[in-house]
């Protein structure tokens, strides 16, 4: 199971070719599992529904909540016990991290590795890029040659 940063949400909104866009598919399919807290929902719409990120989408702003109601009913609540504040740089980024320790998560997928670094490492998180959980998901389902 796996914690999304918005940024792969946004890629995958801006573009039908890439990893992200690959993720999104594969959750909606139940091809694997993710994680959100409530904090994270708000923020996923927060985010998409901003100008300069509608400006660059392939859907109109009329689906993003549409979009958010799909990943609220294929996202695995997590709900939060425990804080551990403040972990990381960016205040905004301690929503994902405390989402993945407090689920028990495997990794944080995102495209800003460091930002999540060390702390994701001390709790024994796993940073993955998009284009990293893609090639997982692909071997898994593969299987080994």
């Amino acid at each position: 199971m796996y914690v999304l940063d918005t940024n792969v949400l946004v890629a995958a909104l801006r573009s039908r070719r890439g990893a992200s866009f690959l993720i999104l598919e594969a959750l909606i399919r139940g091809e694997f599992e993710a994680m959100a807290s409530g904090a994270m929902l708000l923020e996923y719409e927060e985010v998409l529904r901003r100008d300069e990120q509608l400006a660059n989408f392939w859907i109109s702003p009329d689906e993003i909540s549409v979009v958010v109601g799909v990943l609220a009913a294929k996202l695995c609540p997590v709900s939060i016990y425990f804080q551990w504040r403040p972990q990381l740089r960016d205040p905004d980024d301690e929503i994902f991290l405390e989402c993945a320790v407090n689920g028990m998560a495997r990794g944080i997928v995102t495209f800003n590795k460091a930002d999540f670094f060390p702390a994701a490492e001390r709790f024994g998180m796993a940073l993955l890029t998009p284009g990293e959980l893609v090639r997982a998901l692909y071997l898994t389902r593969r299987g080994p040659s």
